[in-house]
């Protein structure tokens, strides 16, 4: 149910985030999802790709700091209120969003929620047992 997301610290610096993506194209490796957070000095850059270990050996190899964490993928319907669903749901039951973000699948019917929850096991069990499709990572990397 988990899904492998490769964060990269990068440095507020002209050039870091093309770099990171040319490294990734030329090892052949697909972007699935990103976010971008920043401050003054430095970015996170969160990344889901089709192969992890492959993408984090080559960051590492360039220079990238590179951490790997799990999210949770949870599909839900693109139109209006989609959203508001699951975080009704999320609030219902207490759980604490670190962060999120989303992307549109391919078909556009859905779309796709990435989120860090403090309590991943406790966010897993109240999704699912609200009906909530959670994805896994080679589901994600399909689309």
């Amino acid at each position: 149910m988990r899904v492998e997301q490769l964060a990269v610290f990068l440095e507020n610096r002209s050039g870091r985030l093309a770099e990171i993506t040319r490294i990734l194209a030329e090892n052949d490796i697909n972007i699935r999802a990103l976010s971008v957070a920043d401050t003054a000095d430095f970015g996170i850059l969160r990344l889901i790709v089709d192969k992890v270990d492959a993408a984090k050996q080559a960051l590492k190899e360039n220079g990238f700091t590179v951490g790997k964490t799990n999210v949770l993928a949870v599909e839900v319907p693109d139109q209006a209120g989609g959203l508001a669903g699951v975080l009704k749901i999320v609030e219902e039951q207490g759980l604490n969003v670190e962060y999120m973000y989303a992307f549109i699948n391919r078909s556009g019917e859905n779309a796709i929620l990435i989120f860090r929850f403090e309590d991943m096991d406790k966010a897993i069990n109240a999704l699912q047992k609200e009906g909530v499709t959670i994805l896994s990572g080679d589901q994600v990397c399909s689309l």
